[in-house]
């Protein structure tokens, strides 16, 4: 009859395989650093592509370890790297987002609007709520006639559970200094004062996004705030509602740059520069998680039970 492997044997197994992988992501780092450091002002070019891609964060955080995500510190910083640069003449923002946090969002546009370029935003699939937002910063818009814009509009969300504590008579015993302190607290009920507390920062919010928008695009706030309803538009509509300004792709793009600054477009990527260290910890981090997955997948997540977030 065939003996059941120890668990020593399985723990050894384990070991060896995570060595080989971090064996293997040293090397994978070690080639990748052959790419790094290289100063994007030092490229040659007369156009600067900048990507906006993934969700818009304040701060790059491990819950996107594995999703592409915007930052607006390295955004602002590569939009201003551009706009210091006298070779660049333009700069695109190429777009494929659904958004995001709402201060990250206006972040990048405000750092859009006080260039001295001429900038163009390229929305290939994806460009909603917060991303739209920072597309709207751009002097011209152009979008794939069947991409996803607009959106424009602020989500709050969060879970509540205090019927689950109550069932497995589990108590939330309030300690607070301060009447609201606890707002948003998903081991209770949220008061009706509380909702139209919420609702109000949210309108708020939402009010400046239409004012934004409408600003940039040089609409009247309320016909800006008729299509503001939290509904996405393919690129072709969004053209007819003037959420977009031209129909296409790069070639549209190019063009109206070219056009605009009368230069023949040399694109140059401004992408943020990581260093060996940077590129090392994400390497490790990744098969960190695997690993801790397979122990702690059966766990709460964490997440559920975190405080109330605002995103565009």
């Amino acid at each position: 009859m065939k003996k059941t492997p120890e668990p020593n044997f399985r723990w050894g197994y384990a070991v060896f395989v995570l060595f080989l992988l971090s064996i293997l992501g040293f090397i994978v780092v070690g080639v990748l650093s052959l790419f790094v450091g290289v100063d994007v002002e030092s490229l040659r070019g007369n156009t600067a592509l900048i990507p906006i891609e993934g969700v818009i964060v304040g701060t790059e955080d491990s819950e996107f370890i594995f999703e592409s995500v915007t930052s607006s510190p390295d955004a602002v910083e590569l939009i201003e790297k551009a706009d210091r640069n006298p070779s660049i003449k333009a700069i695109i923002l190429e777009i494929n987002s659904p958004g995001g946090s709402a201060v990250a969002s206006e972040e990048i546009a405000k750092a859009v609007e006080k260039t001295n370029k001429t900038t163009v935003a390229w929305i290939r699939e994806v460009g909603a709520s917060g991303a739209y937002w920072v597309a709207s910063a751009a002097e011209h818009i152009v979008a794939n006639r069947v991409s996803i814009t607009g959106s424009i509009g602020v989500i709050a969300s969060y879970l509540e559970f205090p019927g689950f504590l109550d069932r497995y008579n589990v108590t939330y015993r309030r300690l607070v200094s301060g009447k609201y302190k606890d707002i948003g607290s998903p081991f209770k009920e949220m008061t009706d004062e509380e909702k139209a507390i919420f609702q109000q920062n949210l309108d708020s919010i939402r009010d400046y996004f239409v004012s934004e928008v409408a600003k940039n695009r040089n609409l009247n706030k309320r016909d800006v705030d008729r299509v503001a309803n939290g509904l996405f538009y393919l690129g072709a509509e969004a053209k007819e509602l003037k959420l977009v300004d031209e129909l296409g792709g790069k070639d549209e793009v190019i063009r109206y740059i070219e056009k605009k600054e009368g230069i023949k477009a040399e694109l140059v990527e401004y992408k943020k520069e990581k260093s060996l260290l940077e590129l090392l910890s994400e390497v490790l981090s990744r098969q960190s998680f695997f690993v801790g997955k397979g122990i702690g997948s059966s766990l709460l997540d964490r997440k559920a039970v975190s405080s109330l977030t605002i995103t565009t």
